[in-house]
């Protein structure tokens, strides 16, 4: 029986929502992020994408790329509920769901098809099944592992489905940039072009001891997925490191009395989290970042874990008198907790779950 991977991501999610629920968007380029001067760009339509626009970019960038530009509030609780909705579609044909995000699934149908051209036709069902009752596309890959699924479903977007036969792993990569190998970053793309690696089919070919000497351990893990092995899990149920919230000021600030007030929201925002899944935490972790950019993080280390909102926010507080908050503007400032254990194995009743976001504290789409 042959391994059978999907990867699901959605096209453009958040303004795709936009504008499924205000026909008069349909056509036109939207992003969605909000309109203050600090505002970044949480999703782009297809429409705005090709003005070059990107989800993270500035506001004011995007604005300046494209005069025309629609911008929609973001509507994170209503994108939370089609991703549910979502959700329930895809577990109509497999329990076995990893979710990444609240746009992007790992399923794992290996039972429910045992072929690859089988989960091909089951992957074309599952989009189906989407547009009609959510009005909304995504885009699929499906191959024998998680890798190969994943750069399948990127290749031909929106709307896209591209099947990849465990046979043609290692061709179907080849002539693609290595950019697209996971743990790939601009340092290393740059060190492998160095070497004349610029492909996917040249870091295959390569010697993967000659990469451990350079990279370590990544060395020889992009050199298997190069090759198109990848034998990680569809990991159906995972605990997020970290649960964090920030916020960016309209102008910088070193009110500490003003930071300290938005700590304590913060801090109410991450235990709400924490309590919806059944979590608390032991290290309190405070982030800044000043007018030029710079950053600063500060941690401290709790007797016992905690999803109270009073104790976060005043442990972040003695955290930032730990910082240059009150001579140098801050831009940002963010909470959060790690060192996670959960509440129900401690014997605590659990509030309840985020559902698809319970894969980790990122929102941001991907497709």
């Amino acid at each position: 029986m042959e391994r059978c991977i999907i990867h699901l991501d959605m096209d453009a999610f958040y303004a795709s929502i936009e504008q499924r629920d205000h026909p008069e968007l349909r056509g036109q380029p939207v992003v969605v992020g909000g309109s203050s001067r600090r505002a970044v760009v949480a999703a782009a339509s297809y429409e705005a994408r090709k003005f070059g626009i990107h989800s993270a970019m500035p506001m004011m960038r995007a604005r300046r790329l494209c005069p025309d530009l629609v911008v929609a509030d973001v509507h994170m609780e209503h994108y939370r509920e089609v991703s549910r909705q979502i959700r329930g579609i895809l577990e109509r044909h497999t329990e076995l769901i990893e979710p990444l995000a609240l746009d992007e699934f790992f399923l794992d149908v290996t039972e429910q098809t045992g072929a690859i051209p089988e989960a091909g036709r089951l992957a074309q069902a599952m989009k189906a099944e989407i547009q009609m009752e959510t009005g909304l596309t995504g885009s699929a890959g499906v191959g024998p592992n998680k890798f190969v699924a994943k750069v399948a479903s990127d290749l031909r977007k929106p709307d896209g489905l591209v099947v990849v036969p465990p046979a043609e792993g290692a061709d179907f990569l080849a002539p693609l940039p290595v950019s697209r190998v996971w743990g790939v970053g601009a340092v290393t793309e740059r060190k492998l072009e160095g070497l004349g690696i610029r492909t996917i089919g040249d870091l295959a070919g390569a010697d993967p001891q000659g990469l451990e000497r350079l990279f370590g351990k990544l060395g020889p893990r992009i050199h298997q997925l190069a090759n198109g092995v990848d034998d990680r899990p569809v990991q159906v149920s995972r605990q997020p490191k970290s649960v964090s919230h920030e916020t960016t000021f309209e102008e910088d600030t070193t009110d500490l009395d003003l930071l300290r007030e938005r700590l304590g929201r913060l801090a109410q925002r991450v235990s709400e989290r924490l309590r919806r899944r059944g979590l608390q935490g032991r290290t309190v972790v405070l982030k800044l970042t000043y007018h030029n950019f710079q950053h600063a993080t500060r941690h401290a280390t709790l007797e016992q874990p905690t999803d109270d909102d009073r104790a976060i926010a005043a442990e972040a507080a003695r955290l930032l008198d730990r910082t240059e908050a009150a001579v140098r503007p801050v831009r940002l400032v963010g909470v959060g907790l790690t060192g996670l254990t959960s509440t129900v194995s401690a014997g605590a009743p659990q509030l309840g779950l985020f559902g698809p976001e319970s894969g980790g504290p990122a929102d941001l789409p991907s497709g």
